[in-house]
């Protein structure tokens, strides 16, 4: 069962993360607003979708903060991580998405197994804590400056997903 969880202020992640869910089939009572969900409501998911939008030097949106800390805590053994979030890479370029790659370091000695890595082709930004050897370590968009790429490396990412869930 997949659950995917978001914080956005501006409506730009939460609009993808209601896209996704369309995408991969995931109801409307799966996908939590970190704003106003508990870190414990990952334990009934196998499959954890997580995303945030970027702020100011490369910070998580504001809601998270709070709930990483606690998702820190939960024994996330055996489940399957992919992240995704949002940013500027024309304003920003070396912190563009760096959230997810806030959210990845926070997670990565968790036990979870991440997916939905991917060689970051075409994008003008590559050089945040997003990427790690060579890929980004989840789907990174940015509407403001790329929009037009959104649909397929959107496509792309959900289709990566989809084949790695458990």
């Amino acid at each position: 069962m997949t659950g995917i969880f978001y914080g956005s202020t501006t409506g730009t992640t939460e609009a993808l993360a209601r896209d996704i869910a369309a995408r991969l089939g995931v109801g409307a009572k799966d996908v939590h607003d970190v704003g106003t969900a508990s870190a414990d409501q990952v334990r009934g998911y196998d499959c954890l979708l997580l995303g945030s939008s970027t702020w100011g030097d490369g910070e998580l949106q504001d809601d998270w903060y709070d709930f990483l800390d606690a998702l820190q805590k939960e024994d996330l053994s055996g489940k399957t991580v992919a992240l995704f979030g949002c940013g500027d890479g024309q304003s920003y370029p070396d912190t563009f998405c760096d959230a997810i790659g806030t959210i990845y370091e926070a997670l990565d000695t968790t036990g979870c197994r991440f997916v939905g890595a991917y060689v970051p082709e075409g994008y003008a930004s590559t050089g945040s804590k997003a990427c790690r050897d060579g890929q980004f370590v989840g789907l990174a968009i940015d509407e403001l400056n790329e929009g037009d790429r959104t649909e397929e490396r959107l496509a792309q990412w959900v289709e990566a997903v989809k084949n790695a869930r458990p």
